[in-house]
């Protein structure tokens, strides 16, 4: 159990400095061409790694691939995009804050195309994320309102392409590893990727990019994209899934003190109230889970 915790932990730490890293990425680096590297950093690790321990990919019916290419759509190139171009708007901090609004997100989503019916304890959660979201957007962003508040909407729709990626996951009857499903989506966000990325490749100045800017595309590519993913699922084979959603809140806490650490943000009051609002929805809504919602909260993670 210890060691299923630890795993959760570290993948949610991970995630939130994923908004970090996206930050210092696309300050030097345009959004595509780094996303592409991003996944052959990925697919060089993983490739490999599948074929010695499982032979090579699974087998899928046309259907499955078909949905596993729409799961990379929406957790992979939308979420990607819609993120780093976010983040050139708004502060990582309120970003975070707002990608850790997912379970909410999910369960609206569950419940307008799949029918799952919250309860009022999951309804009391989605309000407490959504008043999270409007304190980040209504007060204290004096350095650029307007910038701020185009910039949250992109994240929030980057929530909405992360859920739907969750929600994908049961259309997906074959069983799979969390290797080869890391695998799998990597491979087809490469292939989303690829055109605009191999584009801004020859059009971008790539002398002028510093070192920083590198390790960030290397960090995002093995830490965001393989480590993350994989230490998710090596801990939610262990946990029920309430314990495991829980462990979500981790997410943005992260993305609140690493942008202080290493970007040196200052952090306003909105942070702190926001933060335990979204909080406060996770533990409402992870608490009282639904058997068959089980499904959608060990989905996995996108980006």
């Amino acid at each position: 159990m210890f060691k299923a915790c630890l795993n959760l932990s570290l993948a949610m730490v991970i995630v939130g400095s994923s908004v970090v890293a996206g930050k210092i990425m696309v300050d030097q680096l345009p959004v595509f061409f780094a996303s592409m590297l991003r996944f052959v950093l990925a697919l060089a690790l993983l490739l490999p790694i599948l074929y010695l321990r499982e032979g090579g990919f699974p087998q899928l019916s046309k259907r499955s691939w078909g949905v596993l290419c729409l799961q990379a759509l929406c957790g992979s190139f939308l979420f990607t995009v819609f993120l780093l171009y976010g983040l050139r708007l708004t502060s990582p901090a309120s970003a975070g804050i707002i990608t850790s609004t997912t379970p909410a997100c999910m369960g609206i989503l569950g419940w307008i195309f799949w029918r799952d019916k919250p309860s009022f304890r999951v309804l009391g959660g989605i309000l407490l994320s959504v008043a999270g979201i409007m304190v980040l957007n209504m007060v204290g962003q004096s350095d650029g309102g307007g910038s701020n508040f185009l910039g949250n909407l992109l994240v929030l729709a980057a929530v909405v392409a992360e859920a739907l990626f969750l929600l994908l996951r049961k259309w997906v009857p074959e069983p799979m590893s969390p290797l080869a499903a890391a695998t799998v989506v990597s491979l087809f966000g490469l292939i989303w990727f690829l055109p605009a990325g191999l584009y801004e490749m020859f059009t971008t100045d790539l002398s002028a990019v510093s070192p920083v800017g590198w390790w960030a595309v290397g960090y995002y590519g093995v830490f965001v994209t393989v480590l993350a993913y994989l230490f998710w699922f090596a801990g939610i084979v262990s946990v029920p899934a309430p314990i495991a959603g829980v462990f979500t809140g981790i997410m943005p806490l992260s993305a609140v003190i690493l942008s202080a650490l290493v970007l040196g943000e200052q952090l306003q009051w909105t942070h702190y109230v926001g933060c335990l609002c979204v909080l406060a929805g996770i533990a409402l809504i992870s608490g009282i889970r639904p058997r068959k919602q089980v499904a959608y909260a060990s989905g996995g993670q996108g980006g």
